[in-house]
């Protein structure tokens, strides 16, 4: 039987549709101006709603406990149902006044919190079921969270007209990120399990196809972001290619699963040749194969034994002995200053994009989501070409190397044209979306796995602290611009903003180089 099997595969698959539905707080931007009108807050009360979100995840490592007790399908549905709730009550009763804001705050922190559940599942699925390529794993999946504000603008374009013109652009958004994630997870949810490995078999052509899918899908977002019309395409047909390669991983585990009945069928039609046949031919014929078979299944089981052997040596680390390690505080803070900073500016883009003069911020948040796409993907390939030449490239130096340019971005807003904008816009999509990536398998390189779910949902605990501090300074510095006001235009709105970033970003590109050295110290001078 081929490893992984189907199964496995169709595991992977469901991990990448769960993802590429868990951001509904990624669309937030697109509908953040009109709500701060619906309900008259200002951009601080504003931008704590966009906290809300994040503070969901303060309470993330339920999800991780609930794994160790649960099955997988059970705590992905458990996070859907959140994001029923708390963006449901929001559409339902948004425009009645009995809806107070701290409601909004509530109903906002627990959808937020059920992303944490599903996120869960997703690396735990890749980890357990692709332990030789978890990386691999891990990084494929989590790319397509790139691509959740993408999806769901596009999901809004597909809407009726007679449905637009009776929702409000606020509800339209709250309606499909209630309904979306579970309607998508009741789909996925027979293929979220584990499934032990007979042996650990290296396949290569389905990751170099899921990888071509996965390219395609990502040129396809672009182009509809950039402007699918300039280029003669529809928007009705890139519409329709875009949820058609959605669809399409799940091929691979159709076809891997159609080789496992002819290999079947062979196998049967040749123990019945061997039983109709006396001569000594056959037989000989039979002992070959299976000394071939043993030689095979001997170097299967060589090539498994170095990830055994990896994982084996690597130190185990959890409960409160997390908390009293300096690597941990270290990896804590430079995530904060980078990723978490990172998703702050990306929550902020409806704002930037209005101070700016710009009409609509859904193409920001499409750029921004498609490029995210495309940085969640970059780990991918590293690991998947370094790993065949044997080496490992150390998650503390790519999460570095990715923090410097994302400084720069920050200081290159300062220029007031549009294209600095865009092109920043995309930077920081990239690079925010390359780190989030690669944290999923640092917090598995620098803690263990056997508490992962624990200490991942721990690790990410920084992203609500992030999103409080920068944030809030971010609307202080909006709201001082506005004098009085609630509206703030010009590009001296965000500038003090984009100098205390960019600096900080600076400070966590600095402490990462820290992590990885002492790392690569304690790893006997080799990259971990």
């Amino acid at each position: 039987m081929p490893s992984p099997s189907s199964a496995h595969w169709l595991s992977l698959v469901g991990s990448v549709w769960l993802q590429s539905i868990n951001g509904p707080n990624a669309d937030f931007p697109v509908y953040s101006s009109q709500l701060k009108e619906v309900k008259g807050i200002s951009q601080v009360r504003l931008n704590f709603l966009a906290f809300a979100s994040d503070a969901g995840k303060l309470f993330g490592w339920l999800a991780g406990v609930a794994a160790l007790h649960l099955p997988l399908w059970v705590v992905a549905l458990t996070g859907a149902a959140f994001g029923l709730v708390g963006y449901g009550v929001q559409f339902l009763f948004l425009e009645r006044p009995g809806l107070a804001y701290w409601h909004l705050f509530l109903l906002t922190s627990l959808a937020g919190n059920g992303i944490c559940w599903i996120n869960t599942v997703c690396y735990l699925l890749c980890i357990n079921n692709f332990p030789s390529d978890s990386r691999v794993a891990v990084s494929l999946a989590t790319s397509y969270l790139g691509l959740s504000a993408k999806l769901y603008t596009t999901v809004a374009e597909t809407l009726p007209r007679a449905a637009r013109a009776r929702y409000s652009t606020t509800k339209v958004y709250l309606l499909l990120n209630a309904v979306v994630p579970m309607v998508v997870t009741l789909v996925a949810a027979p293929s979220l399990r584990v499934i032990d490995l007979k042996d650990r078999k290296r396949t290569e052509a389905p990751f170099l196809a899921m990888f071509v899918i996965t390219l395609a899908t990502g040129a396809c977002a672009i182009v509809g972001s950039v402007g699918a019309k300039s280029i003669g395409l529809s928007t009705r047909e890139h519409i329709v290619s875009f949820f058609v390669l959605l669809a399409l991983p799940l091929l691979i585990p159709v076809v891997l699963r159609v080789r496992e009945s002819m290999a079947k069928i062979r196998e049967t039609k040749w123990e019945n040749r061997i039983h109709d046949h006396d001569s000594d031919g056959p037989e000989t014929a039979v002992s070959v194969s299976v000394v071939e078979i043993e030689v095979e299944d001997k170097q299967e089981e060589e090539q498994g034994q170095e990830p055994e052997q990896q994982r084996g040596s690597q130190e185990e680390v959890g409960g409160l002995r997390l908390l009293r390690k300096l690597d941990f505080w270290l990896y804590f803070f430079s995530y904060m200053f980078s990723g978490t900073l990172g998703l702050v500016f990306l929550n902020n883009l409806g704002q930037i994009a209005e101070s700016r003069g710009l009409a609509d911020a859904s193409t920001l948040v499409s750029l921004s989501s498609s490029f995210g796409f495309f940085g969640r993907l970059l780990p991918a390939f590293l690991d998947y070409y370094t790993a065949k030449s044997g080496y490992s490239l150390s998650r503390t130096a790519s999460m570095a190397s990715l923090m410097a340019p994302m400084s720069g971005a920050f200081f290159l807003l300062l220029h007031p044209r549009d294209m600095f904008l865009y092109a920043s816009t995309a930077v920081v999509g990239t690079c925010t979306g390359a780190i989030t990536s690669v944290a999923a398998s640092a917090t598995n390189e620098l803690f263990g796995t056997k508490n992962f779910g624990v200490n991942h949902n721990v690790v990410v605990a920084n992203i609500p602290l992030g999103s409080l501090c920068f944030g809030y300074l971010a609307a202080y510095l909006y709201q001082r611009g506005a004098r009085g006001g609630n509206r703030c235009m010009g590009a001296a709105c965000y500038r003090d903003t984009f100098l205390l970033w960019g600096a900080t970003c600076a400070l966590g590109t600095a402490l990462c180089a820290v992590l990885y050295a002492r790392s690569r110290r304690s790893a006997g001078g080799l990259p971990r």
